[in-house]
This record gives C-alpha cells, sequence and structure tokens, in this order.
C-alpha cells in the first residue's frame, strides 16, 4: 500500500516549527486531559504540522498495535499505513480547509499486518493564539460491522444477481440445476429487470463457460438481415458477399447463444430457428449444404409469448422446443425490498470506478426511491443513480442530485408516502406484496411475513391498506 510521503521529506524534517507550542505540553502523561483520553474506547492520536505524532492514546495503541513510545515522533503515515494516506487524508484536509473532517472511512494496516476498518473525524489543534499547530484524529474500529454488512450482502448475491425477494431467491436457488443441464431456457421479465444477467449466470455456471456466450438482441436488427447475422453467408449470396462469413450460431458452438427479444422475430425466422433447435444444423444465407453446431439456446422476451402463440403471432412448436425450462421475472415494483441493496451496489460500482469516494444515498433519497414504481426497471434506478452520482460533489446523494424527470414522476406520490420513513415504505411495499400473491388473504399473508394477524392488521390501519 502507497504512504503518503510529503514532496520534500527533508524540507519537513528540517521545517522550523519553534514559534509553535508543542502539542506534547497538552498531552503529558499523568494531566487530567492525558487520563481522560487514554479512558475512552476511541482511538486518539495527534500530529504536529509536520504529520508527525504528538499524541497516542490506550485505545489507538490497542487498535493499531503499536505502543505510544513507537509511534510519537514517527511519521503518521508510517504508523497508519491507511489507503487515505496517498489521497483523502482527513488530517491534511482539516489543516488545509481548516475545517473539520467526520465521517470518513479508512482501512488502516496494523501492525501485525492485518486490514482494519475505521470510522474516522478530524479536527484542526491550536495554540492560545488561535494558530495551527496540528490536527487531531479520532477513529473507531468498525470491522466487526463490515463484516457483518459484507455477510449480509453476500447473503443476497448470486454472482451479479442482488435480491432478497422471496421469487427471486427461488429462481436463485435453481439456477445452478438449470446451469448443469443443457436445456434451452425461457426467460420472462419487463424491460431492464436483468434478463440478460440471468442469462450470463447461467452460462457462467454451465459446463460450457470456457467457450463463447454470443448475445443477439433480434429486436434491433431488421428480418432482413437478422438470417444472415445468426447463420451467416457464403460467397456470392449477395451483391457485397465477397467472402463467406460465420453467423452468431458458428461463433456460439460450444457454448451458448442469448437470444434477446425472441418475441420480435418474423415467422419465417421462427421456422429456421425450430430446425436449429431440433437439428442442431442451419444453412447459411446462399449455402447448400447444413452446417452441424453445438449451441445452447436461451432467449428472452419482455412479451408473454404464450398469449403471442393464442394470437397467432407466434409458433407453437417453437415455445414449446424453448419453453423447456422456464425463469419469470417480478418487475422491480414487485420487489422494492431490493432497492437499498442495489442502491448500495450501483454506488459502490461506481465509485470503484470513478473513486468519488461518495458513501450512498440521504434519507429524502432513499423515500423518493422506495416510493417509485420503476417502469424502467433495474436499468431505470442504475440510470437514476449515476445521474446523481455525476452531479454529487459530497459523500451523500442529496435530492438535489436526482434526475428532475425523476422527482417530477415522484411528485404524484400520496401524501402517505411522503410522510412515510424509509423503512415504513419498504415495511409498506412488502405487506402490499405480500397480500397480492396471497390473494387478499390476511391470515396466508401473516404467516407468510411470521407475524400475527392482528399485527398485520394494525400495520395495514396505520398505513392505509385495503
Amino acid at each position: 500500500m502507497k504512504k503518503c510521503i510529503p514532496n520534500d521529506r527533508k524540507n519537513l524534517e528540517s521545517k522550523d516549527t519553534g514559534s509553535y507550542p508543542s502539542c506534547e505540553s497538552a498531552f503529558t502523561p499523568g494531566t487530567p486531559c492525558c487520563t481522560i483520553l487514554n479512558s475512552i474506547s476511541e482511538g486518539i492520536f495527534t500530529i504536529d504540522l509536520n504529520k508527525k505524532i504528538t499524541f497516542i492514546n490506550h485505545a489507538a495503541e490497542s487498535i493499531t498495535g503499536f505502543t505510544s513510545n513507537e509511534a510519537i515522533g514517527q511519521y503518521c503515515f508510517d504508523i497508519f499505513r491507511s489507503n487515505v494516506c496517498q489521497v483523502n487524508c482527513p488530517l491534511e484536509a482539516a489543516i488545509e480547509t481548516k475545517e473539520p473532517v467526520h465521517d470518513r472511512t479508512a482501512i488502516i494496516i496494523n501492525k501485525s499486518g492485518k486490514e482494519v476498518s475505521l470510522k474516522i473525524e478530524a479536527e484542526l489543534l491550536k495554540n492560545d493564539h488561535g494558530e495551527i499547530v496540528g490536527a487531531i484524529e479520532i477513529f473507531r474500529d468498525v470491522s466487526i460491522i463490515e463484516i457483518l454488512r459484507q455477510s449480509l450482502s453476500e447473503r443476497y448475491c448470486f454472482g451479479d444477481l442482488i435480491s432478497k425477494n422471496r421469487l427471486m431467491q427461488d429462481i436463485f436457488e435453481i439456477l445452478p440445476d438449470i446451469a448443469e443441464s443443457d436445456s434451452a431456457v425461457l426467460i420472462q421479465g419487463q424491460s431492464g429487470t436483468g434478463k440478460e444477467v440471468i442469462a450470463k449466470t447461467i452460462h457462467e455456471l454451465s459446463p460450457r463457460k470456457e467457450k463463447p456466450l454470443i448475445k443477439v438482441n433480434c429486436g434491433a436488427i431488421p428480418d432482413t438481415l437478422l438470417e444472415s447475422e445468426l447463420f451467416g453467408y457464403v460467397r456470392g449470396a449477395f451483391t457485397d458477399a465477397k467472402k463467406d462469413k460465420n453467423g452468431r450460431f458458428s461463433l456460439a458452438d460450444g457454448g451458448t447463444i442469448f437470444l434477446d427479444e425472441i418475441g420480435a422475430t418474423s415467422p419465417q425466422m421462427q421456422i429456421k430457428l425450430l430446425r436449429v433447435l431440433e437439428e442442431k444444423e442451419f444453412i447459411p444465407l446462399g449455402g447448400t449444404a447444413p452446417i452441424k453446431v453445438d449451441v445452447r439456446v436461451i432467449a428472452a422476451s419482455n412479451r408473454e409469448l404464450e398469449k403471442m402463440v393464442h394470437e397467432g403471432l407466434f409458433r407453437e412448436d417453437l415455445y414449446y422446443r424453448l419453453n423447456v425450462i422456464k425463469i419469470n421475472l417480478p418487475p422491480l415494483s414487485e420487489r422494492k425490498e431490493d432497492i437499498p441493496l442495489l442502491v448500495e451496489h450501483f454506488i459502490s460500482r461506481l465509485d470503484a470506478i470513478k473513486g468519488k469516494g461518495i458513501k450512498g444515498v440521504s434519507t429524502d433519497v432513499m423515500a423518493l426511491l422506495l416510493n417509485y414504481d420503476y417502469p424502467g426497471n433495474i436499468r431505470e434506478l442504475e440510470n437514476i443513480l449515476e445521474h446523481a452520482y455525476v452531479l454529487c460533489k459530497g459523500d451523500i446523494i442529496e435530492k438535489k442530485h436526482l434526475p428532475n424527470e425523476f422527482i417530477n414522476k415522484n411528485s404524484g406520490n400520496t401524501p402517505l408516502k411522503a410522510k412515510l420513513k424509509p423503512i415504513e415504505s419498504y415495511e409498506v411495499s412488502v405487506i402490499k406484496e405480500v397480500l397480492q400473491r396471497c390473494n387478499g388473504n390476511r391470515a396466508l399473508a401473516a404467516k407468510e411475513l411470521g407475524i400475527g394477524r392482528s399485527t398485520l392488521w394494525r400495520k395495514m390501519k396505520r398505513f392505509g391498506l385495503k
């Protein structure tokens, strides 16, 4: 881990600080101030303007593993070896801005080489004349909290999928078995619900994971071009076909092909796809000889294919060839308990790329996010958060950072929702979801929620639910 070493260490060491009273005088062992600081559970240390440690209390000794004798007189970055020493040093920020620093997070390497997660605050040290003579940092060990948070996060993660929703958890449970098989899979759900992520997860868990996963958006390619995209063509098949070209099925040989929005294909294309599924072969455009392929097909649609079959818009035989294993993904409006998890995930991912140090969203923002119905589902939530992340200058996303369009749509929320705290909004969404799933049967809903019928009745009355 890199250290935050000043540009000219020699100059720092020789810098004249004689005009400033020593910080050590305020923290001399045996003084009331020193006794009090040594009795509290938070770690505390002070530095002078050269970034040399002038005091360290007992809690800081315990957390870092360094004794007072080992630490005092040393550069703080040599003792704490933190991930914020290189950039975003809270002590440096306090001295430069002349403002206190609150609620920063950091990871240090203790004396034994173990990583320790900390919550940090920093404040200026001044002499009797109001001159800055150093800084003081207060920190506490939050490693246990981080472990518990990570454990909770992992409990609801399956690869790139994140959900605590019961229906999604049921899908997580059967995905390894689906992946292990070689059967066709049909994934249905609204746009933005994560159909492509499900397909990617199935492929990565399957015996075909070392072979390609080829993705085709059937709805984005005109039908006249889709055939050559899927099956390729031979030289001379059309005017500009000057050499043979492999199609997506050839590229996916031995692996998996993901046919997104398959409901947008024409009846003629559906016949050709049926042949691939039944006979494991196809004929390139302009060709005469069939080509054998070993490809697993995963199809997805944001339309109900069964309904399209009844309407004569989709071939029944192809539907049943695809519908060996069906996965129905619920929209985000039916799994609002996932929103806090998704918010944390997307912000963490953005911060890993951009490194702005944004920790989360405010209470008001979370309330708005929980009260929205997301016609664009998870993709829309991700876009909202990315917009806010770009505009946010601090470490917490506020309402002013959200897209105006999103704010305007949220203005139609009922007064009840506006008054709810985020945890209450979440509770309302869960109760509504379970009641809907139980067809309004309160006894079944109460049993699924793990509460008594009278408790459920009181909550429904409180939140104005029918």
